[in-house]
């Protein structure tokens, strides 16, 4: 399973960013996704998850601004990012796991100025 993650960038605080991660097979079967974020010397921290069902759970810092969704048609999960901060300034991981196996895609840079 192959993970490509895109959607990354420079943007202004206050402004929005949409990341994708397109999936080589189906979504189907992945009873997790996930988007993680990064700085350098801090350990990954988990962003937003989602689950097969839908439900979804977010880290108290970007509740209210951020949304995670699966597009089981495009065999994606993307994350919708608004009102961002500069303090959301990462590298962003996506992350989806099965019954049998996680895999990680690479990392997409977002920065934030302020």
């Amino acid at each position: 399973v192959q993970l490509q993650a895109c959607g990354g960038g420079l943007v202004q605080a206050g402004g929005s960013l949409r990341l994708s991660c397109a999936v080589s097979r189906s979504i189907a079967s992945f009873n997790y996704m996930a988007w993680y974020r990064q700085v350098p010397g801090k350990q990954r921290e988990l962003v937003a998850g989602i689950a097969i069902v839908g439900t979804t759970t977010y880290a108290e810092a970007v509740k209210g601004r951020f949304t995670i969704s699966r597009d089981t048609a495009k065999n994606a999960v993307r994350l919708q990012m608004n009102s961002l901060k500069p303090e959301d300034t990462a590298a962003y991981y996506c992350y989806v796991r099965d019954s049998t196996a996680e895999r990680w895609g690479q990392g997409t840079l977002v920065t934030v100025s302020s």
